[in-house]
């Protein structure tokens, strides 16, 4: 199986890239055969329908990465080393990066889909590990690279916009969207405020970094300097689904269109933003 679905063309054309890496369903029989969990606990752990959620956003002429393979086999999100080692039978990569959140749970191949669910009852095979990196993972990486590449070429600049859903957030008028840039490292701060400001105005509660400031996409792919820019988007999924059961409800249309009304805006203004790396990166 392909390691992911694309809609609409990498040619730059357009010069802005969606990215969905959580939303794929697709678990390989051998995971299944391994896994200590039921299919319905192992999706849990997904971005449930954001690639349906930014089918409208797509019809626009924006291309729309989505994965196939769903999160709990490989994390698309994570870098190539941000891996446990104990969970393998032998090293998979030389110098592995125990990072916070390999440590919690959710590194490059996840160790739970939940707290207290693991997925696997013991070790896993190094050498599988090392063939889903090389068929899912550096595919998918290289893909959204070349793509990046092909917009800047055309246009200038290339832009990537890296799609989640979240857990609803807890306090007083708490985000319903969280962008994330990396505290301000992985693009320009002009696309950044125009994106909040934007949803702001179609009516949702915004924060910026926290508490989700972006994973190993934007650290990799986002490179304002070479005028490659790249913003996590963290959608409240209480926002379009039932948490329980995983299904869309009557909010899944009304944000579709909302996030495909302000990527026709930002299609529009992206010119106008500055992006370009002979340009500062701060706003005026």
């Amino acid at each position: 199986m392909s390691p992911f679905h694309l809609v609409g063309a990498l040619d730059g054309r357009v010069p802005l890239i969606l990215a969905s890496p959580h939303s794929g369903t697709h678990m390989p029989r051998e995971f299944l055969a391994d896994a200590r969990l039921s299919v319905p606990a192992l999706r849990r752990i997904e971005d449930a329908h954001v690639g349906q959620l930014l089918a409208p956003s797509a019809a626009l002429g924006i291309p729309l990465l989505e994965a196939t393979h769903s999160r709990a086999v490989i994390d698309l999100n994570r870098a190539e080393d941000e891996l446990d080692p104990a969970m393998f039978d032998a090293p998979v990569t030389a110098h592995p990066r125990m990072t916070d959140r390999v440590r919690r749970g959710y590194g490059l191949f996840p160790r739970v889909a939940g707290p207290n669910q693991p997925i696997h009852p013991g070790r896993l095979p190094a050498a599988l590990a090392a063939e889903r990196i090389s068929a899912l993972h550096r595919p998918w990486h290289g893909c959204i690279a070349q793509g990046l590449d092909l917009c800047r070429a055309r246009h200038g600049y290339g832009v990537l916009l890296d799609v989640h859903s979240m857990p609803p957030l807890e306090g007083r008028a708490p985000a319903q969207l969280v962008l994330g840039d990396l505290h301000g490292t992985s693009a320009s701060a002009r696309l950044v405020d125009w994106l909040e400001e934007s949803f702001s105005e179609a009516g949702l509660q915004t924060a910026r970094n926290s508490p989700y400031a972006g994973g190993y996409t934007t650290e990799r792919h986002g490179l304002p300097a070479n005028a490659l820019h790249a913003v996590q988007l963290e959608f409240d999924r209480t926002l379009y689904m039932d948490i329980g059961s995983l299904k869309p409800h009557t909010g899944f249309s009304p944000l579709a269109g909302t996030i495909a009304t302000v990527m026709a805006a930002l299609l529009q203004q992206l010119p106008q933003l500055g992006l370009d790396a002979s340009l500062p990166l701060a706003a005026e």
